[in-house]
């Protein structure tokens, strides 16, 4: 673990100004912004493209913003360098996006609910290209929102804000909404389907498993389109003998590689309709499949997979296939959390959360829940505890070990309400779902950090809110709510 935290690739290294014009209405006119990003000693091409290219094309997020002056700079350091990490250039963008937006209904004294609603995307506008030039398929953002705060119940937070008072607590309520980009801006894959003489149905694909559950996603994608039980499926992955293709990346596993399978799935039935006309001597057009059998319309021929794959040669039916999707996919959603603050220690502590999120279709709602709950809790400690230090005289890494580098604990995490809306599917795949894996992790990090501004604009120290810097950790806020000398 001391060398992973030493040699691999950091994240998030950011330091941004950013500029926010808007109408007497509320109404956002352009966005200026100047970033610099830590490429660490030896800049990779994954590490520069995050900063410089990804995370820019969401910098707009759901809003509809036309003008934008956009500088942004890679800058070499002594660190390790920085690459992919959860959402990957999103999480930045978001978070900036999302502070300034709640800065913004501050200080112009419009309700932060409302100042979004002005400045959303409308599903009329779609398809919806941003200023970056990125296309979105689909999205219906206010409908998001609307879902949102009755789960977080935000009518409500007044009672709770005053029972935190009483106990000495500063109670805050935040909120974001966002989208990201998904696909890898990879969006061809390649799978063999293998049909053997024992009726088994095995998948090849690229991608990998990482913990994300993809094998079970894609062998629930073989039996809905074979016909077959699960035991008669076997999923093989990312094994570089069997086969290439681009792999696990920008949560496009499902979205590129399940809809690959699919894909695939469908050329291997109809193989096997063209096979199987052959053998029961009939026109393909009269050959039916269903539930692994292939039957002669109006007749008693038929032949199961397994008896259709050993008269091949081989003794099997192979299909080589490749597919690509239309483009990528945008995965969004609205969280809502509330936090405590205790003004005597600086200690935060993240008392609800409540989430909806907009995926697309879903295959497994389990795997699902799995990793947006997951992402929230890695946003949280993002906003909250993470952070690699280094010995500004020596360079050496301070953080090495769990000791020192605090990840968030079942101690932290609060109770999670998340809701998965599958209103508005994936326009640019056949599977209609997006992308979730970052999800999660995206819209945490802002939505924590504008409930600790929102608890100090409440106590009365909304001059605060602009210094905030990640992580907020107890003894940086605590060194924040002192005094400071005059002079």
């Amino acid at each position: 673990r001391g060398e992973e935290f030493l040699s691999s690739a950091h994240g998030r290294d950011v330091v941004s100004q950013a500029e926010l014009a808007l109408d007497a209405d509320g109404r956002i006119l352009a966005l200026r912004l100047h970033s610099q990003a830590n490429v660490g000693a030896y800049a990779t091409p994954t590490g520069v493209a995050i900063q410089l290219l990804i995370g820019p094309w969401v910098q707009t997020s759901v809003y509809h913003i036309t003008p934008i002056d956009f500088h942004f700079q890679a800058v070499l350091t002594n660190t390790a360098p920085t690459g992919a990490y959860r959402g990957a250039g999103r999480p930045e963008a978001i978070y900036l996006m999302e502070r300034l937006i709640d800065e913004a209904a501050r200080q112009t004294g419009i309700d932060r609910v409302l100042l979004r609603r002005r400045n959303f995307i409308v599903p009329e506008q779609m398809p919806y290209t941003n200023a970056m030039g990125q296309q979105y398929d689909s999205g219906r953002f206010e409908h998001v929102l609307d879902q949102a705060l009755p789960l977080a119940d935000w009518h409500g937070f007044e009672a709770r804000a005053a029972a935190s008072r009483a106990r000495g607590l500063w109670r805050g309520l935040g909120l974001a909404t966002f989208l990201e980009w998904t696909g890898g801006n990879a969006f061809e894959e390649r799978v063999t389907v293998t049909v053997g003489a024992d009726g088994v149905v095995e998948v090849f694909s690229a991608v990998n498993a990482m913990g994300q559950g993809i094998a079970t996603s894609l062998a629930q994608l073989v039996v809905d389109a074979f016909g077959i039980p699960i035991e008669q499926v076997r999923v093989v992955l990312g094994d570089t003998d069997r086969g290439d293709g681009f792999g696990s990346a920008g949560s496009r596993s499902l979205f590129t590689g399940g809809s690959a399978v699919r894909i695939g799935a469908e050329r291997t039935i109809e193989r096997g309709r063209e096979l199987a006309a052959q053998a029961l001597e009939a026109s393909v057009h009269d050959v039916l499949y269903a539930a692994g059998r292939y039957q002669v319309a109006g007749t008693d021929l038929s032949l199961d997979l397994a008896e259709l794959a050993a008269r091949q040669p081989g003794r099997q039916i192979l299909v080589d296939s490749t597919s690509a999707v239309a483009g990528p996919s945008w995965p969004n959603g609205c969280h809502v959390c509330e936090v405590e603050l205790d003004p005597e220690t600086g200690t935060v502590q993240v008392v609800r959360y409540a989430s909806v999120n907009d995926v697309g279709r879903v295959v497994n709602p389990l795997i699902v829940r799995g990793q947006l709950e997951g992402g929230a809790l890695q946003g949280l400690g993002q906003a909250l505890s993470e952070s690699i230090a280094y010995d500004p005289a020596s360079g050496q890494l301070l953080s090495g070990s769990l000791m020192d580098y605090a990840l968030p604990r079942a101690l932290n995490a609060p109770p999670l309400r998340m809701t998965m809306d599958e209103s508005t599917p994936c326009l640019n795949n056949p599977l209609g779902v997006k992308g979730v894996g970052e999800l999660g992790t995206i819209g945490a990090t802002p939505c924590v950090v504008n409930a600790v501004a929102d608890a100090l604009a409440r106590a009365g120290r909304a001059d605060l809110a602009p210094r905030l810097d990640m992580p907020l950790t107890p003894g940086r806020l605590w060194q924040l709510l002192q005094p400071q000398p005059q002079g």
